[in-house]
């Protein structure tokens, strides 16, 4: 098992990872963060990506989707945006992984498949 900062060092061992946060998606508030710097606030963006779980939520809730979201992949030009909720039983169900990975640098299904046994490691 692995605390909070351990997970947020494993994920920035991530191959092209720019930042990564643990984060609450009913309060908004990151439980803690690594990487990021003044051109990235990783407070602010975990914040704002609280807003896409809650809203992707609601929508499987208005369409009866009796399902889970295991994560959510947001692509810019020179970066991906990887959320990726907890579900394990030593975490609380509202929250999320939150890692920034380069583009150019990253392998996004490696970063999946990292991502996942952090998840499955990580005591909160």
């Amino acid at each position: 098992m692995m605390n909070i900062d351990t997970a947020l060092k494993e994920a920035m061992s991530i191959t092209g990872a720019l930042g990564v946060a643990l984060v609450d998606y009913e309060s908004g508030m990151s439980l803690g963060t690594a990487g990021g710097d003044d051109w990235f606030d990783l407070e602010i963006a975990a914040a704002g990506n609280t807003e896409v779980v809650r809203s992707k939520l609601r929508v499987m809730s208005s369409l009866g989707l009796n399902d889970s979201i295991e994560d959510i992949l947001i692509t810019l030009h020179r970066q991906y945006h990887l959320i990726r909720l907890l579900d394990t039983p030593g975490s609380r169900a509202s929250m999320f992984l939150y890692l920034v990975l380069d583009r150019e640098r990253a392998n996004l299904a490696l970063a999946r498949h990292y991502l996942k046994r952090i998840e499955a490691d990580l005591q909160v």
